[in-house]
């Protein structure tokens, strides 16, 4: 983790709140009452993690966007193109319930790191790029499937 910039790694790991309190609510009863009452039900559980990780699998569209700017050709394109994957695969398949939608984000964050690979092997990304988003992913999946098995 040294090669990531610290900025980067820390603002990514405070990103990953919201997906481990969701899990902690999920396994604690006592913590998710106590954040029922003071924050809300949707702030809790399934909830948080299923609407937040939309908006993340969203917002990295948005990064993937940015790297396909420093390509061009057909490269640029296909980059173009994959980068809007993830936005679309969230708004379409967080549905259906909390363990089939936790389940199909884990399938479209491991998706984006696939994306992220590709983008890294084209030279679009930063150095550190894949070692964040490996690290991140697997927190954000092992999150998540708490929400399946449950």
């Amino acid at each position: 983790m040294r090669q990531i910039p610290r900025a980067p790694l820390i603002l990514g790991l405070l990103g990953l709140i919201p997906f481990v309190w969701g899990a902690a609510t999920v396994m604690v009863d006592d913590l998710a009452a106590l954040g029922a009452t003071y924050l809300g039900p949707r702030f809790i559980g399934p909830y948080v993690q299923l609407f937040y990780g939309s908006v993340i699998l969203s917002f990295m569209s948005g990064v993937l966007w940015g790297f396909a700017t420093k390509a061009s050709g057909m490269q640029a394109a296909t980059g173009y193109t994959l980068s809007v994957l993830p936005a679309l695969w969230a708004f379409f398949m967080t549905g259906g319930g909390p363990s089939g939608a936790a389940m199909n984000l884990i399938f479209g964050f491991l998706g984006v790191l696939m994306l992220d690979f590709a983008f890294s092997r084209w030279g679009l990304t930063p150095p550190w790029w894949m070692a964040l988003r490996t690290l991140l992913t697997a927190i954000v999946v092992a999150c998540l499937a708490i929400t399946v098995i449950s």
